[in-house]
């Protein structure tokens, strides 16, 4: 009975092999550990945070959280029941228990309350406002992120400014927020004298993540192939009808992408709004009590991010604090992946609809 043939493809163990091997295992279990890590954190807020937003009984959703402005939080002990009221519905109490009290004689009991701060309320003016900045910023960053790189791929002479220029780009990228944060409030709040406002705000953040825009617009841009430029310029079509009609329309998926990018870097900084834009108290929103349109642009607002700071470092910290910092954070993810969401979808209809 003749011997089976060894097979000669068969990997035979050496010390690269094992080497490979380990090293194999090490990268994937430490990428094991840091998702394990994301989902640890991010259940903790989802868990803790659902229990501020939701309620077990109809409607189901705390609407006083996600519609009223922050209030101080009021405990204190009446008739033997525990009280927690918000700052305008224990002044209207006490008022109440003032008036009570006269029409019968007698003088008006003290009510002794312990307050905490920013533990009421909702947050709604703080939810305004980061959507206005996002979509603010964005918006402006799009606009100038997508004709700088139109320039620098389709109309600029390839050569040794336009190499640094991209490399300074490069190295705008990888600028602390911090430093854009006081970039903005030098120039656009005090030389230019905008004060803390939206815009102020929309132009620092927009500066932030322009050069992720552009980096990521221009690849997209160098994506598409050379041929339809050669194809629509053959048929007589100008430059410029050539990257409107034959190369935007197929690099819009790619420059979604980068606002996908963008939104979650704008959404989530506190430092360039704490100097340019955001307040830690506002009483009206933007919309409100305005003596001229342009004012709306002019006047500062209240932010998820800068919020979730104040009340987790500036305040004492408790059992009250705790829920709305939960709160907050929970209701920021949901918006931030709602923008996020909207940007997919637009960019996997546009993927379907601009095929080659």
């Amino acid at each position: 009975m003749s011997q089976p043939t060894p097979n000669p493809f068969r990997a035979t163990p050496s010390f690269s092999r094992t080497f490979e091997s380990g090293v194999f295992w090490v990268l994937r279990s430490t990428a094991y550990i840091i998702l394990l890590c994301g989902g640890f954190v991010f259940s903790d807020i989802v868990i803790k945070g659902s229990t501020t937003v939701f309620r077990p009984e109809f409607p189901f959703v705390n609407t006083t959280f996600l519609t009223e402005a922050p209030e101080s939080l009021y405990v204190f002990e009446h008739e033997g029941v525990k009280r927690e009221m918000g700052d305008r519905e224990f002044r209207a109490f006490r008022e109440s228990e003032r008036l009570k009290a006269e029409a019968a004689g007698r003088t008006a009991p003290e009510i002794k309350a312990t307050s905490y701060v920013y533990s009421a309320g909702g947050i709604f003016p703080c939810i305004v406002g980061t959507v206005l900045l996002v979509v603010g910023s964005m918006s402006i960053a799009l606009c100038l992120g997508v004709a700088s790189a139109i320039f620098l791929n389709e109309y600029a002479r390839q050569g040794t400014f336009i190499r640094l220029v991209r490399l300074t780009i490069l190295n705008l990228a990888g600028v602390p927020s911090i430093v854009f944060g006081l970039f903005g409030m030098g120039l656009f709040v005090i030389f230019l004298d905008w004060n803390v406002s939206l815009l102020a705000g929309w132009f620092t953040l927009a500066l932030m993540v322009l050069p992720v825009v552009i980096t990521a617009s221009e690849e997209s841009l160098k994506a598409v192939p050379q041929g339809f430029r050669e194809a629509s310029l053959a048929l007589g079509a100008t430059k410029w009808q050539t990257i409107r009609k034959a190369v935007l329309p197929f690099a819009l998926p790619g420059i979604l992408t980068s606002s996908i990018l963008g939104i979650a870097r704008v959404a989530g900084e506190t430092a360039p709004i704490m100097f340019t834009a955001a307040f830690v108290v506002r009483d009206k929103l933007p919309w409100e009590d305005l003596e001229r349109a342009s004012d709306f642009f002019f006047q500062g607002v209240m932010a998820l991010p800068y919020h979730i700071y104040v009340v987790s470092s500036k305040i004492p910290q408790n059992e009250y604090t705790e829920r709305v910092q939960y709160g907050t954070a929970f209701v920021f993810l949901l918006i931030v992946a709602l923008i996020a969401t909207t940007s997919i979808v637009l960019r996997a209809r546009l993927r379907r609809r601009y095929r080659w």
